[in-house]
């Protein structure tokens, strides 16, 4: 790539918007639930999912694996980033069985109806799971807390009211399309979701997250997510935001917590394991993409890096597709 193309780049870069771009989900799975107190559903862990929550009428609470709780009503949505396995109750004194024990209605390939509980009070949910398949969101992803709760009383959530009764009426109603514009809604939802919680919580002023809104380590980030091909090296990275070779490198281990090529080569594995998955390339091509003079060297390299060889990763990614 010219220096020309490199200074356009730099004028248009914005680290935190394309970290953000990068959320494209697909594979959506959703289930609409009618419940009456007490009850209890407990969820497996799903990796690599964002899973959520969507408080249509009634109240329920949330409980996290890792002990987090929170109560949810009318018009919350609640994010679990990291696909980990979580409770959903009535109340917290109620128990919970796994959801596979649960009588379930599949009313499309990707989407059920459960009904159960014990003929208290009514909750309504609808739920779902996202998978994000692009490389450039897991930096963002793994810095995500356990938990995130869009509460829509706050006035700054309103306009979200109307996106939870479009996708309500959509999962009662299944008219043609229904599927597709839930998860359209569902796009919209986890990311302002996410925006919310960059917005107001001081955890995502730290860390890589940080480093992000730093305005010369952040372009320099997105300078490698962007153009993962290109052979970097520390005084290109530091020329490309106009910093020495030195200072630069001490402010990205300061911001980032790791040294700038240590960062690059880590971030061309998770792109070239993205396209093992998602490509038919053969290993030699990816491996000429990335500079490796030979596919027996890239084999090495992405074996030291992922504790796999290539060809084992392509498998493990397609059959998880």
């Amino acid at each position: 790539m010219s220096t020309r193309n490199l200074d356009e780049a730099l004028v248009l870069v914005d680290p935190l918007g394309e970290a953000l771009h990068s959320l494209r989900m697909s594979g959506t799975f959703y289930c609409r639930s009618e419940l009456s107190a007490p009850w209890g559903i407990e969820l497996p862990s799903i990796p690599g999912c964002l899973m959520f929550h969507v408080v249509t009428a009634g109240e329920c609470w949330v409980e996290s694996s890792l002990g987090g709780k929170q109560r949810l009503q009318a018009g919350d949505f609640a994010l679990i980033p990291h696909g980990r396995g979580h409770v959903l109750k009535s109340d917290p004194a109620a128990s919970a069985r796994n959801i596979f024990d649960l009588p379930r209605e599949m009313i499309s390939p990707r989407y059920e109806l459960l009904k159960c509980g014990g003929g208290g009070s009514e909750t309504r949910l609808i739920c779902g799971a996202v998978s994000v398949d692009d490389p450039a969101a897991s930096g963002l992803i793994e810095a995500l807390p356990e938990m995130i709760v869009m509460q829509t009383e706050n006035p700054e959530n309103s306009w979200v009211v109307g996106l939870i009764q479009l996708m309500m009426v959509e999962a009662r109603e299944m008219r043609p399309g229904g599927d597709t514009v839930i998860t359209r809604v569902s796009d919209i939802l986890v990311v302002q979701a996410i925006r919310y919680w960059l917005e107001h919580d001081p955890l995502a002023r730290v860390g890589w997250l940080g480093a992000l809104r730093d305005e010369q380590i952040g372009k320099a980030i997105a300078l490698v997510h962007r153009y993962p091909t290109r052979p970097w090296n520390v005084g290109d990275l530091g020329e490309c935001v106009g910093l020495s070779r030195s200072a630069f490198a001490a402010r990205f281990m300061e911001l980032v917590g790791e040294s700038p090529m240590r960062y690059v080569r880590q971030w061309r594995f998770r792109v070239a394991m993205n396209r093992l998955g998602e490509t038919n390339l053969s290993i030699a091509e990816i491996a000429e993409q990335f500079g490796y003079q030979s596919e027996a060297a890239f084999n090495r390299a992405f074996k030291s890096f992922t504790g796999k060889t290539p060809g084992a990763m392509r498998r493990e990614k397609r059959k998880a597709r």
